[in-house]
């Protein structure tokens, strides 16, 4: 019978068949370690709870978020023999208390208590994984372990409410005044007119209301938008092995015993230990903050922490803990992201707002100086044409009313001026572009990328998996001075053979899965390794799993994109004989051989004039586009061999007097459609870079076969070697950086030095990445783009867009959408601005000399949400035209309004001016109409003519506006939405907009004359303007003047 102290009575993760007791099995030796190390323990408790008290005392936030107590709490089960057997050997339970004191260990970096749990292995075998093949993958066991141990997600703060952004709404100056005229206009209508005194407090209360309404909405739309793109970028793919299978899933379905398979450039996904690698490195500081890069391995230092960054080496990670058990865990639940980024084209626009702004201000106030004096002076009248103030013979509350009407007046003046549409614009502009952009394979990271994409001179460019297809395969290999083209494996030495099953399979951070000896076999890892593991199996008949148990692996030096090559010393289990593999670019391998095999097995010396020949082969077959892979071996002698305290190789591995075993060729075939991408970028006045780390040869093939070069080119003209780029000086790089198109065998340094001279040029560039050394050019371009399929992790962080396909031609995509998104803008600005000089101009003429406005506080809020909502949205969804890739780059100093915009703004404007001018003064005679139907007719014509305008702001300079406007639903919809809504305010709204119904007649002649506005637009459009900006002419001018006056 199991008998349990009762301090130990706590709950129990129970997974059935699977999860059940651990010590029901026990054999009688291990009886005895449990007990002894319960004796050890329990005397460490109290000292463990002392020092909790002390720490939780000083410094209580450190103890709720890392929970560090130096205990382990066991069960110790005794069982008799009899009811051991009756268990199975496969139940295993796993308590409260020692799950807890597992994943303590792991975030405190216990090694000793680990030890005396008996190591990483015991720790294995305790989650029942395996440390080759994982766990099973069923999901009947996947569901368990997340039932038990809890998923691989953490709690997030609550996202901000809708209420949230109607109080933030509510935070505007104007708003708040607003609220407090209508208030008064509302209080004092009451107690003059009774039931009927509503009207005016009560309409300028719904307009605000919608204006309110309205921009809510359109921010909380924006943040739940910005909260799903946070989820997708945050669903990293992992490589685990599971039931012996390694294959990729989710962050988020990683489990509790998982083998996590890391390489360079990988986000640690949960809190693990380290089960098996090679020189592995991570950088913690996402959560120490200390820069210096942590080794991990297996007996000092086996800890790894979610969030953590690998920077060099592989390993394979046992998976401890997940989510909320984790350190990064915790202190993420803790953290909420603000989605408050200011672009820079919102702060230009912030300025442009500002400056707009205070125009307006100045304009209301001086309208509310000459309506209060007119109003007390006695130069006012009432609807009976009474005079509105007679002195004291006026009513306290008469007078009030007035002042108040006053005041609103020049509130909402101030209201229309300000156009707060332009953000609202740039962020439905950008939000809809970061939907769209997804759908073309395109994740925005950062908002400002949006704009600033579209300003872009230069993209510097990746070759492998963006310009080609990354699906590599070997078409050729040579052996000595010999290219072997069939039956590679029965043609060649055996010794031969072996060698190069070695070079290939011991050499990888590839894996090779075989479910049974009949099945077709499975590769894993990057593309080129993939690549060679097929060849290598297929080919030349290697088997992993008998390489594997005849050599054991001493030392590896991993891949990096400096050296370009990997290496890997290990021993023949048999003989005891120790070699070291080398692999990597061709050139660099051979450079490192005095020697090489014929395919007879025989070693030849390696004098200058073979080494040529070796050099034309790689040359050749880098001319056909084929990346060249070289391989070489040596014998080491066992004694010169030097191993540190733990058995490991201490000295680098020999990398010279190699012997050269052979060389293969891997196409990789360019992808479809990208010489069109390509071309269609430099159309658009940008010049494509291609960085590539293959040799010169191939670099240029590949470039001529995309489009980047042009085959009747000069063979080195526009091509440059990294390391020559590297040693110009600081004045031939700035004269040659605009004259090259192709470096090869180029690091992360030579591409981080191309971008900051041709951002010294004045260039605005982008820069393609996927490795972690890539990171440093991503952060410095204007635009980093990353690799959704190939990045790695780091790249993706330090980059602002993710190309989700790898494909060239979504990076001329994200072109193109950002070249929309500033277009777009531009049209708002131009129809807002139109909008905001008429209004502006009529109300202040109006006040001035007739004293009073034509255009109501509710009129004008009217207008103001039909040009800042729905004017925004109409204009700002506007998919992008070939036209877009038809002009030249922006570049960075262009002004924002352009004299394009100029000219069509003012044109409307005045028109619009001086047509409601003639009807502000002239309508009542013209029309045989009193003063409330004439001032309809100018709220009615006001309206329409934005209406019309709004079409001739969807083309700044062509004149066929109506292009493509059938594919713009939302645009047609809005319109009709204005319409209908118009009409209503018009015809049925009359007490709240303070109007009157109009006739038929009336209608057509308000419509007439708003059509106008059409003809007027394409008339404007044949006017040519200076290229130089309007205000940059003035300046000189004036500049000239001055000279003139000194003179």
């Amino acid at each position: 019978m199991t008998t349990k102290p009762n301090h130990h009575a706590q709950n129990y993760y129970l997974g059935d068949s699977y999860f059940l007791d651990v010590t029901s099995t026990l054999s009688k030796s291990t009886k005895k370690w449990r007990i002894a190390l319960a004796a050890i323990y329990s005397s460490r408790v109290f000292l463990s709870l002392a020092k909790e008290i002390v720490a939780r005392r000083k410094n209580p936030f450190l103890t709720t978020i890392l929970r560090t107590p130096s205990y382990t709490a066991l069960n110790i089960h005794l069982d008799d023999d009899n009811n051991s057997k009756d268990r199975s050997e496969d139940r295993l339970s796993l308590s409260d208390d020692e799950f807890r004191s597992l994943t303590e260990i792991v975030k405190e970096k216990d090694l000793g208590r680990l030890n005396q749990l008996g190591g990483v292995k015991a720790v294995v075998k305790t989650l029942k994984t395996d440390s080759e093949n994982g766990i099973h993958g069923e999901a009947e066991e996947i569901s368990r372990r997340q039932t038990v141990f809890g998923s691989n997600t953490y709690e997030k703060p609550p996202a901000k409410g809708f209420f949230y952004f109607v109080w933030e709404a509510f935070q505007d100056m104007t708003i708040v005044i607003l609220l407090v005229c209508a208030t008064l206009s509302l209080g004092f209508g009451i107690k003059e007119n009774g039931a009927n005194g509503w009207y005016d407090g009560g309409s300028i209360f719904v307009a605000v209301f919608l204006v309110i309404v309205v921009s809510a909405v359109s921010n909380f739309r924006q943040s739940r938008q910005f909260e799903k793109l946070s989820s997708v970028s945050n669903n990293i793919q992992v490589d685990v092995v599971r039931d012996g299978r390694r294959q990729k899933i989710s962050i988020f379905d990683i489990v509790v015993g998982d083998i996590v398979y890391l390489n360079i450039g990988n986000q640690i996904p949960a809190d693990g230990l380290f089960s098996d690698g090679q020189s592995l490195q991570v950088d913690e500081s996402s959560m120490t903050g200390e820069s210096e890069h942590v080794e991990v391995d297996g007996t000092k230092n086996p800890f790894l922490f979610s969030g953590a960054k690998v920077v060099d080496g592989y390993a394979h990670m046992l998976v401890s803990s997940v989510g909320r058990n984790t350190a990064w865990g915790e202190m993420m639940s803790t953290i909420s992201r603000d989605n408050n980024e200011r672009t820079p084209l919102q702060a230009r626009l912030d300025k442009l707002t500002s400056s707009i702004g205070k125009i307006g201000l100045s304009v209301a106030i001086l309208v509310l100086i000459v309506l209060l004096v007119r109003y007390f002076t006695g130069n006012t009248e009432d609807e009976n044409g009474n005079r509105e103030y007679n002195g004291s013979k006026t009513k306290f509350d008469d007078v009030m009313n007035a002042v108040i009407r006053i005041v609103s007046a020049a509130v909402t003046i101030v209201v229309v001026a300000i156009p707060e549409g332009l953000p609202l614009a740039v962020t439905l502009t950008l939000a809809y572009s970061m939907k769209r952009m997804m759908a073309d394979q395109a994740m925005v990271r950062k908002l400002s990328a949006c704009e600033t994409m579209g300003s872009a001179t230069t993209i510097c460019t990746d070759k492998t998996g963006t310009l080609t297809l990354n699906q590599m395969k070997v078409t050729k290999f040579w052996l000595g001075q010999e290219a072997i083209k069939d039956s590679v494996a029965s043609t060649i030495a055996t010794t031969i053979l072996g060698l190069l099953h070695q070079g290939v399979g011991l050499n990888t951070t590839g894996g090779v899965y075989r479910p049974n000896a009949g099945a077709v076999p499975e590769f894993s890892g990057s593309p080129t390794e993939k690549a060679i593991l097929s060849w290598a199996v297929l080919e030349l008949g290697m088997n992993t799993e008998e390489l594997k148990r005849n050599c054991s692996i001493l030392r590896v030096e991993a891949f990096n994109s400096e050296k370009k090559r990997s290496g890997v010393l290990s021993r023949n289990n048999d003989d005891k004989t120790i070699h070291v593999h080398w692999k990597g670019a061709a050139e660099m391998i051979l450079a490192m051989c005095s020697n090489y095999y014929e395919s007879s097995g025989r070693v030849k010396v390696m004098d200058e004039g073979e080494r040529i020949a070796f050099q034309k082969i790689i040359q050749g077959m880098a001319a056909n586009s084929l990346r060249c892979i070289g391989f070489a071996h040596k014998n080491i002698a066992k004694d010169v061999l030097e191993y540190d305290e733990e058995g490991k190789v201490r000295q680098p591995l020999n990398d010279d007097g190699l012997t050269f075993l052979g060389l293969v060729g891997i196409k990789d075939p360019c992808r479809p459609g990208v010489k069109k991408a390509v071309q269609a970028c430099k159309d658009a006045g940008v010049t494509i870079k291609m960085i590539t780390g293959d040799n010169v040869f191939t670099a240029r093939a590949i470039a001529i076969e995309c489009g980047i070069l042009e085959s009747d080119e000069e063979s080195n003209s526009g091509v440059v070697e990294g390391v020559e780029f590297r040693n110009y000086t600081q004045e031939e790089r700035m004269e040659r950086v605009d004259s090259i198109c192709v470096m090869a065998r180029s690091s992360p340094f030579d591409k981080l030095l191309m971008v900051q001279c041709l951002k010294q040029k004045g260039h605005v560039v982008a820069v393609t990445g996927d490795g972690t050394n890539d990171a440093p050019a991503l952060k410095e371009a204007d635009i980093g783009l990353s690799m959704g399929i190939q990045g790695t992790e780091v790249a993706k962080e330090s980059s602002d867009i993710i190309i989700m396909d790898d494909n060239f031609a979504s990076v001329a995509t994200v072109l193109q959408w950002g070249r929309c998104v500033y277009n777009n803008i531009q049209k708002f600005i131009q129809f807002q601005l139109t909008v905001n000089v008429a209004a502006l101009v009529i109300n202040f003429i109006a006040a001035v000399s007739a004293g009073d406005v034509p255009l109501t506080a509710v009129q004008l809020l009217w207008v103001n949400l039909i040009m800042d909502t729905l004017g925004a949205l109409a204009l700002a969804t506007e998919r992008p035209t070939q036209e877009l890739m038809e002009k030249p780059p922006v570049g960075r100093t262009a002004p924002l309004i352009t004299n394009v915009m100029w000219r069509n703004l003012l044109s409307q404007s005045l028109y619009q001016i001086a047509v409601l001018l003639i009807l502000q003064f002239k309508g009542e005679s013209i029309f045989s109409v009193n003063s409330k139907v004439k001032d309809t007719l100018i709220f009615n014509t006001f309206v329409l003519c934005q209406v019309f305008n709004e079409f001739n702001a969807r083309s700044l300079e062509k004149k066929n506006v109506f292009k493509g406007i059938h594919k713009n639903k939302l645009f047609l919809g809005i319109i009709a939405i204005t319409l209908i809504l118009q009409v209503i305010m018009v015809e049925f709204l009359k007490k709240f907009a303070n109007t009157e119904r109009l006739n038929w007649a009336q209608w057509g002649t308000c419509i007439g004359i708003a059509s106008v506005s059409w003809p007027i637009g394409w008339v404007v459009k044949c006017i040519p303007v200076p290229k130089t900006p309007i205000f940059d002419i003035l300046r000189q001018r004036l500049k000239r003047q001055q000279k003139h006056v000194q003179t």
